[in-house]
């Protein structure tokens, strides 16, 4: 089909900073989408119907796929493609059916209004987002540009700061970039007294030297033990690590965590990337409560939680490109279960403390091959006036490939 939609990034300079190709799509069009803020920066004598986004907003894109083959342009802020509506329309409509014209992003203005080189800084959002994906990247010096909720947004991230033990964080709100309106607000986390800002706002915030005892971790895995709230149901640090290690996640795959305990294996499976996608499998009342306080500070609150025991709960979910099984591996149909659900290619690691589960997995690698370690950690604790090496459980570690 040939190009019919055509997506128009716009920015507070509004009708007068868009080129000759924007101008000529806006004239052609039948129908022109956007905010309400977008489509009254356009000339009056334009003929093309106007619609503003409904609410609600999913709504919007069974009216617009059914203009489908007619000129339609959608107005959008900045740079579309970038945390924007073009994004999200890539999901709906093909390459070669739509042309998208950007202007420069709010993240390239703030980075050019704050000097900061966007190679160096992390470029996030929190609109529409949970505030608590800012946490994993509070860290030493860093400088992040977020793309606030609205105009609440500065006073929350100050708040956050300074609960995670960045207290000198330095702030900057930079309001309607590029426009009339364009200001910017300085101040320090630990004394920001700006309760609401203009909703249209990029939050830079440096964070500087921490506190002594900041809440900061490695995305690498291996967290402390003591970053968890748990029950004693947590595959312990070390253990943790090699595990990972095995599981090895790419960008973009999705992890069951079966039997997830305190959430520890699927919460850093997600800290290694920010699309990295897993679900915690929990039957446990308490260890959901758990997971769900470690996803959040720990900065992946859209870990998803599926409250039930497998094998029952499966069937329901997307097939994963891993699984990891921490409990249950006696459990009837559970390895089964596991097995067919996951993708081809795909890795299955299980962990085993007991003589049963892992015996479980043993017969299992006599018919599914793969390769089985055993892990012991001694940890140096005192005995008298001197110190010793105390083993903890010894863990078996099996992890295999599935075959295309």
């Amino acid at each position: 089909m040939a190009q019919w939609l055509t997506i128009i990034g716009i920015g507070e300079d509004g009708y007068e900073g868009l080129g000759q190709n924007a101008r000529d799509a806006l004239r052609a069009a039948g129908t022109i989408f956007g905010g309400k803020r977008h489509l009254d920066f356009l000339p009056v004598e334009f003929g093309a119907k106007r619609v503003a986004w409904p609410t609600p907003f999913s709504e919007a894109y069974t009216m617009l796929l059914a203009l489908r083959g007619n000129a339609v342009v959608v107005l959008a802020s900045g740079d579309p493609m970038h945390f924007g509506m073009g994004a999200t329309l890539t999901r709906y409509v093909s390459p070669e059916e739509m042309l998208v014209l950007p202007s420069p992003s709010s993240f390239s203005l703030a980075a050019a209004a704050m000097g900061w080189p966007i190679q160096d800084t992390q470029l996030l959002s929190v609109h529409g987002r949970p505030l608590e994906t800012l946490l994993k990247s509070f860290v030493p010096h860093a400088k992040l540009l977020i793309l606030s909720n609205d105009g609440e947004t500065p006073a929350h991230v100050a708040r956050l700061l300074i609960e995670a033990g960045f207290t000198s964080a330095r702030l900057t709100v930079l309001e309607h970039l590029g426009g009339k309106n364009q200001q910017r607000i300085d101040g320090v986390a630990q004394s920001w007294d700006k309760l609401r800002c203009a909703d249209l706002n990029i939050l830079a915030v440096d964070c500087g030297e921490p506190d002594q005892f900041a809440l900061s971790y490695p995305l690498l895995t291996g967290l402390p033990d003591e970053a968890y709230q748990h029950d004693g149901q947590l595959t312990k640090r070390d253990v943790r690590a090699v595990t990972l290690a095995h599981l090895a996640p790419l960008p973009g795959e999705l992890l069951w965590d079966v039997g997830a305990g305190c959430g520890s294996v699927g919460i850093e499976w997600m800290r290694s990337h920010p699309t990295c996608k897993a679900i915690a499998i929990e039957a446990d009342e308490k260890r959901q409560s758990l997971i769900i306080h470690n996803s959040k500070t720990l900065g992946v609150p859209d870990l998803e939680l599926v409250r039930g025991a497998a094998p029952a709960v499966l069937a329901r979910l997307n097939s994963p490109d891993a699984i990891f099984i921490g409990g249950g591996v006696t459990d009837a149909g559970v390895l089964e279960a596991c097995w067919l659900a996951l993708k081809p290619g795909g890795k299955l690691v299980a962990n085993a403390v007991t003589i049963q589960s892992e015996m479980a997995l043993v017969n299992w690698r006599q018919v599914h091959g793969g390769d089985l370690i055993k892990l012991i950690v001694s940890h140096a604790q005192p005995l008298g006036s001197f110190d010793s090496w105390r083993s903890a459980l010894p863990v078996t570690i099996y992890n295999v490939r599935k075959q295309a």
